[in-house]
């Protein structure tokens, strides 16, 4: 089977997720330098303006407003494309699938459901 570059080969949907978020025991605020775009169960889009490399192994903490302490995401950068001179686009592949985590980011972004 032939595919194209524009193909998409993710095995889980990706959702729209903005929190801040820090690299794990960094003294910056969150949100100051990194910012959590979208995820899925297997990945997640970051912004930054610290400028990663393809095969670095990140670990970060996300603020959720849920009153829980931040959670937590290990993995690997796939991907990294500059947005402009001090910020870049960051693919994560996550080290492993965790469905019970993702759900602390989806129940803020999913929609709501009314009863009519």
């Amino acid at each position: 089977m032939i595919t194209d570059e524009s193909t998409d080969h993710r095995l889980f949907e990706r959702f729209p997720a903005r929190f801040p978020a820090k690299f794990k025991d960094a003294r910056d605020d969150f949100g100051s330098i990194l910012n959590l775009r979208d995820a899925s169960a297997f990945g997640a889009r970051l912004t930054t303006r610290e400028k990663l490399f393809k095969n670095d192994i990140i670990t970060i903490e996300v603020r959720i407003s849920d009153g829980h302490a931040p959670m937590v995401l290990k993995g690997e950068v796939v991907w990294s494309k500059a947005q402009d001179l001090n910020s870049w686009y960051v693919g994560v592949r996550l080290n492993k699938i965790d469905f019970i985590l993702m759900t602390r980011l989806y129940k803020f972004v999913a929609p709501k459901l009314h009863a009519e």
